[in-house]
């Protein structure tokens, strides 16, 4: 299924053809707010592929046309910042991308269900800024119907800050080299999500089997400088069929 348009419209040929092939089938309507981002490119390219789902693509350019045009099966929040050092120089500009933000979206939009992607982060570093205000996040859309989804470090062709990005360049990375992450590929990320829209409650989402940052340094031959405290990234369960953590080594490589 296609994205609806900017301006929040779709082709009436391209739906009628739609209701053709699914006959009496209702189509599921989603919302993604964030579609463009890094999560959100990937979430958008697997539900486009499902022709029960109706997507409407959520950017600024279209964020008030697409909230008051009707109420949508299900709400994608895919829109908070995922920057964990500029949360820390930033806090104000933080809390409103994040808690604010998450906010207007539970309070505005209407929806049947919420589904909040969260950060690992919102329960690992409760003691920092960036965690706080995930967790805060957390706690507005918190219900037995909707879903929270935690992710951990992720890798892909579009990948321009992080860890991964310092080391490969060299530069420093302000956290230990004995720090463990659970790195998965965002397209398996997006692609789970999708298969996976029916779930509620909260649940971690990453690779099995974390790394320490250090081995991967070493693989690849960084020199970077590991200066900070110990910034474990770890899914609490182990997800059946995700990959292994260490496979992003290859994608580095």
């Amino acid at each position: 299924m296609q994205c609806l348009q900017k301006d929040g419209t779709i082709r009436i040929h391209q739906l009628l053809d739609l209701k053709n092939e699914l006959g009496s089938q209702e189509l599921q309507s989603i919302a993604l707010i964030g579609a463009d981002g890094f999560v959100g490119k990937s979430i958008k390219k697997y539900i486009s592929n499902d022709k029960s789902k109706l997507i409407t693509c959520v950017t600024r350019d279209n964020y008030e046309a697409a909230k008051d045009e009707k109420e949508y099966d299900i709400l994608i929040n895919a829109a908070m910042p995922s920057k964990r050092f500029w949360a820390k120089q930033n806090p104000k500009k933080d809390f409103r991308e994040t808690v604010e933000k998450t906010f207007k979206i539970v309070n505005d939009w209407k929806s049947s269900k919420i589904i909040q992607i969260s950060s690992i982060s919102a329960r690992s570093q409760l003691d920092t800024t960036y965690g706080r205000h995930k967790a805060a996040a957390e706690k507005l859309v918190d219900n037995t119907n909707n879903l929270i989804l935690r992710l951990g470090p992720m890798y892909g062709k579009s990948l321009n800050k992080g860890v991964l990005i310092d080391m490969q360049n060299n530069h420093n990375v302000y956290v230990s080299k004995e720090s463990l992450y659970c790195f998965a590929p965002v397209d398996w990320v997006g692609e789970w999500i999708c298969k996976n829209l029916h779930l509620s409650g909260t649940i971690d989402i990453g690779g099995n089997n974390a790394i320490k940052l250090n081995e991967i340094a070493q693989r690849i031959g960084s020199k970077s400088k590991f200066i900070g405290p110990i910034d474990n990234q770890i899914i609490s369960k182990e997800i059946k069929h995700a990959p292994e953590a260490i496979d992003v080594i290859d994608f580095i490589l």
